[in-house]
């Protein structure tokens, strides 16, 4: 019967694979530290199979590098032996939410999520540190190897503690925040969808590098805008230089060709240029342009207006539109000669007709989507602080991501949307009042490390506690306000692995504790987590309703129905005619503690008794 690996992929592996199906030459075998042979790539042959000339050694190229990046592109492909952790007492409503806060280092979390949600996030957010010297607390380690940094991930000692500030002081200030944003960048980048999109915001500090890194990781030729967002109301009279009143947003796409902005709403300033001076009974309209600067063989043509005045369009400009299709125009009464029918013919518009939104523009202004104390009021509106310095300073506005989530998303597809630096929640909020407001279901995954703040309060004490604080008091509200709006979340914690260490580092165990060792799973974990961890390595939706039900006495979890079945009874306990009972369900896929078996016959009968009464079901122990 074949075992979970139970820990992220190792993608450095999978890279490995998708290389040997396009340049087959150039895989071939190479010794490890140890003299075991694996697979490795010919980085030579590549490089002459992907060139249209000899290439004899490295030549320079246009392309950003810095110290530690080849280490960083490590880190994103190295596997880790963690898992989340369901909290029950933390989440609401746990058992039928759709929607996902993991509570851990976003790199760790990151990983996690691979197989689940490969290729489904429609769009992604994030507010990464700006990098001023005071604000950056990831701290990861590009200097191991891939089974160092494997058996690292597993460790009880390190949970928690990786927590540094990237000061001016640090000669790697730039190198370190640059590493850190692509190693994470490149994992996210294989969840978005065909047509996702990701927005980054960002300051000057580090825009012009950011946008070459996503360059890099999502193509340059998917590149749609840099967003100017007026995040102030008034100037900063105490600046030295000039006060900064903006902020910006990357916006790039998996695949330009796929995406399309939903159209924003149009605003009364809009409407109210169209008029009806002519008591049109189509209503009110607007005039337009009927020449262009555009070549056009049938747009060189006189017209003769209401009063017998001739007009033709002015000396290089031509009629959009023939002779023909004009006196249509005319007879349909599209054609406005003004008040005194004597002015340069024009074709009316009705409102009626126009298209139900208006195209994004690049430049923001807070009037529209808010500015940061506007963010500063929302926050404080929902979270009780004991101390105001506790309020952060990094904080958007609700209305400028509920104008992201409006473009990038489709309120009747369920689209799910990620921000893997959740900081105090605001996009879980914006997700929440855009579905309240249309109607809409779209799903948040949020990633929020346990980072303590400023000061110490009595009842939130880390900034992830701040989200799920606010999360749930925005909650109540909609709910209160529209019902059938799903304002719940799932919260995941990102921890060591559930499997004992003998079951990553078994060359580790001596004879004499043998008998010691006969369960490979953490005494201090329970079946719900080791659930989690099964549909982490499965790839199942983290979201699915779970049910309990008890058979013959065994309790056994059932995800979205007959999907899969678990159960994790403790040693010596599983028989076969339980098996039996649990077969007559048909489970999709079934999952075993590998102990938990009476013994090695009722081990192997599982299997058989599967292949019998359900053969579509997949058996797996862990």
């Amino acid at each position: 019967m074949e075992k979970l690996k139970m820990h992220s992929p190792n993608f450095a592996d999978e890279n490995i694979k998708k290389l040997s199906a396009l340049f087959p030459g150039c895989v071939t075998e190479a010794t490890d530290d140890k003299g075991n042979i694996k697979k490795a790539i010919d980085f030579d042959l590549l490089r002459q199979e992907l060139s249209t000339s000899i290439v004899e050694g490295p030549r320079e190229r246009y392309h950003l590098d810095w110290p530690g990046k080849r280490e960083a592109l490590l880190t994103a492909n190295a596997p880790i032996a963690k898992t989340l952790r369901p909290c029950r007492e933390e989440s609401v409503d746990f058992d039928t939410t759709g929607n996902l806060f993991i509570e851990g280092d976003n790199l760790d979390a990151l990983k996690l999520l691979q197989e689940t949600y490969l290729g489904k996030v429609k769009m992604i957010y994030i507010d990464p540190p700006y990098n001023t010297g005071n604000d950056f607390v990831y701290d990861d380690d590009f200097a191991e190897n891939t089974d160092e940094f494997l058996k690292r991930s597993n460790q009880k000692d390190e949970e928690g503690n990786r927590l540094v500030a990237n000061t001016e002081a640090n000669g790697r200030f730039h190198s370190d925040w640059l590493s850190m944003m692509y190693s994470r960048l490149k994992l996210a980048r294989n969840l978005l969808k065909d047509d996702g999109v990701i927005f980054i915001s960002i300051d000057d500090n580090e825009v012009d590098n950011l946008k070459r890194i996503c360059g890099e990781v999502f193509g340059n030729n998917n590149f749609i805008t840099t967003i100017i967002w007026q995040k102030v109301y008034a100037p900063k009279n105490s600046a030295r230089h000039f006060s900064v009143d903006h902020d910006y947003i990357l916006l790039f796409a998996k695949n330009i060709d796929l995406w399309i902005p939903t159209p924003l709403p149009r605003t009364e300033e809009q409407d109210k240029l169209y008029k009806n001076p002519d008591d049109d009974p189509r209503g009110p309209w607007m005039s337009d342009n009927l020449t262009a600067r555009n070549y056009y063989g049938e747009g060189l043509y006189e017209v003769t207006g209401p009063t017998g005045k001739k007009f033709e369009p002015k000396k290089g400009r031509y009629w959009l539109s023939s002779l023909d299709t004009f006196n249509k125009l005319v007879e349909d009464n599209r054609i406005w000669w003004g008040k005194t029918n004597e002015n340069m013919p024009r074709l009316k518009r009705f409102l009626s007709e126009v298209s139900g939104g208006r195209v994004p523009q690049t430049l923001w202004f807070y009037k529209e989507v808010g500015h940061t104390q506007d963010a500063k009021k929302e926050l404080l509106k929902y979270v009780d602080f004991s101390e105001t310095g506790n309020v952060l300073n990094s904080v958007k506005p609700i209305e400028l991501i509920k104008r992201i989530v409006h473009i990038s998303t489709n309120k009747d597809s369920n689209d799910i949307i990620l921000d893997f630096f959740a900081g105090s929640g605001p996009t879980g909020q914006a997700v929440f009042k855009k579905n309240q407001e249309d109607g809409g279901n779209r799903k948040f995954i949020l990633v929020q490390i346990s980072e303590d703040l400023p000061i110490e309060e009595q009842i939130v004490k880390t900034i992830s506690d701040l989200a799920k604080s606010r999360l749930k008091n925005v909650g109540d509200e909609v709910r209160k306000e529209k019902e059938h709006v799903d304002i719940g979340f799932r919260v995941l914690k990102v921890d060591s692995s559930n499997m004992a260490e003998i079951y990553y580092t078994p060359d580790k165990v001596v004879q004499k504790e043998l008998f010691q060792s006969t369960d490979n799973i953490k005494d201090d974990r329970s079946p719900e987590d080791l659930l989690f961890q099964v549909l982490l390595d499965w790839g199942v939706d983290l979201t699915l309703p779970i049910t309990k039900e008890t058979i013959e006495g065994h309790e056994v979890f059932f995800v979205d129905g007959n999907a899969l079945a678990a159960c994790f009874e403790n040693i010596g306990k599983i028989s076969e005619d339980f098996c039996k009972k649990l077969a007559e369900h048909k489970p999709l896929r079934v999952v075993f503690r590998d102990a938990g078996f009476k013994d090695d016959s009722a081990k192997i009968n599982a299997e058989q008794i599967f292949k019998l009464m359900s053969p579509q079901t997949d058996v797996k122990t862990i």
